[in-house]
């Protein structure tokens, strides 16, 4: 699909590894390829790397879901719920609990 975009990013990546855009970045185009666990994987770096704001904590649950994961989207919802809370954006923190009361 995006193969170059992939490549291009993961160039990035390669010279400035704590790029954090450049890694959310990937993972939005694999997200797009339905590559899941290279989803996961991405997502988790950048998270373990970046003060997200919640929208990558939902993206990494969804993507956990996808992968049959419940309990680690559970954890990534509320996660997302706490960042988002954190950050001052009660809207996002609402639609990740309507996300997580679904499960």
């Amino acid at each position: 699909m995006s193969n170059s975009r992939i490549e291009a990013l993961q160039r990035m990546l390669d010279a400035r590894p704590a790029d954090a855009r450049a890694r959310f970045g990937l993972a939005l185009e694999y997200e797009r390829m339905e590559a899941w666990e290279e989803v996961v994987s991405q997502l988790r770096a950048y998270l373990s790397a970046s003060d997200d704001e919640g929208n990558a904590y939902g993206r990494l649950a969804r993507a956990l879901l996808k992968l049959g994961l419940a309990d680690e989207a559970r954890s990534a919802y509320q996660d997302g719920i706490a960042a988002a809370n954190r950050h001052g954006h009660p809207t996002l923190a609402m639609e990740l609990e309507e996300e997580l009361e679904e499960l």
